[in-house]
């Protein structure tokens, strides 16, 4: 998508410095900041200290991560410190480990001499797929826009409302729960998107800067008004990401989304979750009880990071000296809450038989691992 109407992706390969360029998220929205990552530590570190996030992007990142690291050792030595690395950084986020099965798993059968080729040519290849999958969600998303549209009145605008940034910075490009509303936007549907601040980190941020840089309406509100809103008839839709979905449609994603559904449920507005298949974790079932939740620094809550009237970006504290702050990163809203889940595929319900059957030959081989 576009920064001051320049096109981005949020990683790509800089091929005349032969190197793997990022937006580094952490200074967003207030400074945009490009990177390069050069050593395997470079690609651990953007993935574990958020310098790159979303489920999508942390797959395409480690993908990345493997082909650097290929060029300085090829060995099958090698290719399992690479791995072993990666892997630690983020436990929850199922593309990670997708990403990097998918890269370790044709590599070692390659001779030693073709592994940086075929590495690199893998990570191209999981990045533009990234692109055309979510590119399919929006498409599939904006035909549910539009039926909300038809039966406004007077031409007003849905009102959607979003959790934590699932936007195209949060994949290779267009994002999954914003690229229904870029594709709404350029069909001409008049939205409107109520985005969560989402603590700690206030991710929803980024997604109003996204939004804003592509002249979409939309209202920046604390994590607490979504219910608020609901109960006065001002969401037409909730739509989110999600980080890991289970076989049965049980969704991991942001902390505080499982309340934006238990509100939706309640005041009866549709809840979506938009994904991408390989998010779908089809070696669990019990969201609950399975899903790995990252415990994160306690200092992400005890403090925050903004934009002084200086202009300076600085980091203050927000709570009494000493104070023990819990940072469970994510939470889990069971399928029996979820309208529908929102695939490249189309709309499936939030089970295991809708699931396997619009993806059934990558439920079978998941199952049979």
């Amino acid at each position: 998508m576009k920064v001051n109407g320049v096109h981005y992706r949020s990683i790509w390969y800089d091929y005349d410095n032969e190197k793997v360029m990022i937006i580094d998220q952490r200074w967003l929205p207030h400074d945009f900041r490009i990177v390069p990552l050069e050593e395997l530590s470079d690609f651990a570190t953007a993935i574990k200290d958020m310098w790159v996030r979303g489920a999508p992007l942390i797959g395409a990142t480690a993908a990345y991560g493997m082909a650097i690291a290929i060029i300085r050792d090829a060995t099958d030595e090698g290719l399992r410190r690479a791995y072993d690395t990666l892997i630690a950084t983020r436990p929850t986020a199922v593309n990670l480990r997708w990403a990097l099965d998918r890269v370790q798993n044709v590599l070692i059968h390659k001779a030693t001499s073709e592994r940086r080729e075929e590495a690199f040519r893998l990570a191209h290849r999981i990045a533009e797929d990234d692109v055309g999958i979510n590119k399919k969600i929006g498409e599939h998303g904006l035909a549910i826009i539009k039926r909300l549209h038809k039966a406004k009145p007077n031409g007003e605008p849905v009102r959607i409302l979003t959790h934590c940034n699932a936007g195209w910075l949060a994949t290779v490009d267009w994002g999954t729960a914003t690229s229904p509303m870029y594709h709404a936007h350029k069909a001409d549907v008049p939205i409107h998107v109520w985005v969560d601040e989402t603590r700690p980190r206030n991710q929803g941020a980024i997604t109003a800067w996204e939004l804003q840089s592509e002249g979409i309406s939309n209202t920046y509100i604390t994590d607490n008004a979504g219910g608020h809103l609901m109960q006065r008839g001002q969401v037409d839709m909730v739509i989110v990401g999600t980080d890991r979905t289970t076989a049965q449609g049980d969704v991991c994603n942001k902390i505080g989304t499982y309340l934006k559904a238990l509100a939706a449920h309640d005041n009866g507005v549709p809840f979506y979750v938009a994904l991408p298949s390989p998010t779908i974790d089809w070696q669990i079932s019990d969201g609950i009880n399975e899903i790995p939740i990252e415990e994160r620094s306690e200092r992400e809550v005890t403090h925050i990071l903004g934009k002084m009237s200086d202009t300076r970006i600085c980091e203050v504290q927000v709570t009494p000296d000493k104070v023990v702050g819990g940072n469970p990163a994510f939470d889990v809203t069971p399928n029996r809450f979820v309208t529908g889940l929102i695939t490249e595929k189309g709309v499936s319900e939030a089970s295991y038989e809708a699931l396997s059957a619009m993806f059934p030959e990558i439920a079978k081989a998941e199952k049979s691992d």
